[in-house]
């Protein structure tokens, strides 16, 4: 099933989510691509009920004790493709489409942008931290290492070693060896992702791709 035609008004039986004594429940918001959990807040019931029949994300609001529909102050609003509730329905999480790739409040992409005091991008798939470590590298070569020897040759280096590690996944795949198999689908997926940094094409962008044939 795709995320455009998932029933959301039958994804979450109301009466079965375990409020707290203040009639509320965390509801984690995580991003629909990457995994990236985006932030923390809160729902009672007509928040998920609102949530559920929207399509888009309404919190309540602690501080000022109110219904809290999520973007309408910055545009940064939040599409809802899937919702899941825990083992013992006490917790949510919701798998969002997040508008302008900003959930925090701060300008962040995440709220849980810090680590030992300095700002620091929230985990994510391993393709995605991959893919920051080697843009890190584009950014900021240094002579020892691969991947900017890699950057340095241009399409040249880097499509002859995708063509290579090509070949090798074939040649792993006939040969029926699922621990070859995997380290050179590896290797292809690593030289792949250095082709994208050198062309400035964000992982996120392939990510889509497969989302709208998702569907």
């Amino acid at each position: 099933m795709s995320h455009s035609d998932l029933p959301l008004a039958k994804a979450v039986p109301l009466d079965k989510i375990r409020y707290n004594d203040q009639g509320l429940v965390p509801a984690i918001a995580q991003d629909y691509l990457d995994g990236t959990v985006l932030m923390l807040a809160w729902m009672n019931q007509e928040a998920l009920a609102k949530t559920l029949a929207t399509g888009q994300v309404w919190y309540w609001s602690r501080s000022r004790q109110e219904l809290w529909h999520k973007g309408a102050t910055s545009g940064h609003f939040q599409k809802l493709l899937g919702i899941r509730y825990d083992c013992d329905s006490d917790a949510l999480l919701l798998t969002i489409e997040q508008k302008g790739d900003i959930a925090c409040h701060t300008g962040e992409r995440s709220c849980f942008h810090q680590l030992d005091g300095h700002k620091s991008a929230p985990p994510a798939d391993m393709l995605t931290e991959l893919a920051r470590v080697i843009g890190d590298r584009r950014d900021h070569p240094t002579p020892e290492s691969y991947t900017c020897k890699l950057l340095a040759g241009g399409d040249n280096k880097i499509l002859k070693k995708i063509g290579e590690e090509s070949a090798e996944v074939v040649m792993a795949c006939k040969d029926d060896d699922p621990e070859a198999i995997a380290g050179e689908v590896a290797d292809l997926f690593y030289h792949t992702l250095v082709a994208l940094a050198h062309h400035n094409v964000d992982l996120r962008a392939v990510y889509r791709k497969l989302g709208d044939r998702r569907q």
